[in-house]
């Protein structure tokens, strides 16, 4: 992966302790929530990626059997999407055109499965807690001037992209310049 850099680990208390100012978001402005959230998940990826990794083990720690069937569901889901999208013209235009519609289709079947199985539990614990204080965390922190820096470098391509930069590439979701405040 040419190109691609790491982002650096933000300290704990820059995460979640003392340096950390939190705010509701402004819900009538949908815009500038969006974009809180989306340059949170590029500066915070390192932190999100920990964070996630830490609750997901610690489900699969108490469901290790469910969340096993959950991961190998899944993974044969998204690698089915994969290779359709590589080997049918059809499907890669799909995803291109309609990112959203494709992950979320993608996460419904590989949730009707793990109904059919009886893993529902465990998925929604193991999968969507990360997901659930991913978000949570990205609407509710404030900004600070390093993040505004980096949102800024990373928009303007000065920075090499990141593996969140190149997630949210592939969900159709660019980071705005815009919101600076």
């Amino acid at each position: 992966m040419d190109g691609i850099e790491i982002a650096p680990f933000r300290s704990l208390d820059e995460f979640l302790l003392s340096q950390s100012r939190f705010q509701i978001p402004d819900f009538n402005n949908p815009e500038k929530w969006s974009n809180r959230i989306v340059n949170n998940l590029l500066y915070y990826q390192t932190n999100y990626f920990l964070s996630a990794v830490l609750i997901f083990l610690v489900i699969t720690f108490l469901n290790p059997g469910h969340m096993i069937l959950g991961i190998i569901t899944m993974a044969s889901i998204f690698g089915l999407l994969y290779y359709l999208s590589f080997k049918q013209a059809q499907v890669k235009n799909i995803k291109k055109n309609h990112p959203m519609v494709v992950m979320i289709s993608t996460f419904c079947v590989g949730y009707f499965f793990i109904y059919q199985i009886g893993c529902v539990i465990a998925f929604l614990l193991g999968v969507m807690m990360p997901v659930v204080f991913t978000v949570v965390h990205a609407s509710l922190r404030l900004r600070n001037i390093k993040n505004k820096v980096t949102s800024v470098a990373e928009t303007l391509g000065v920075s090499k992209k990141t593996p969140m930069a190149l997630f949210l590439d592939e969900w159709g979701i660019e980071p705005e310049v815009k919101y600076l405040s």
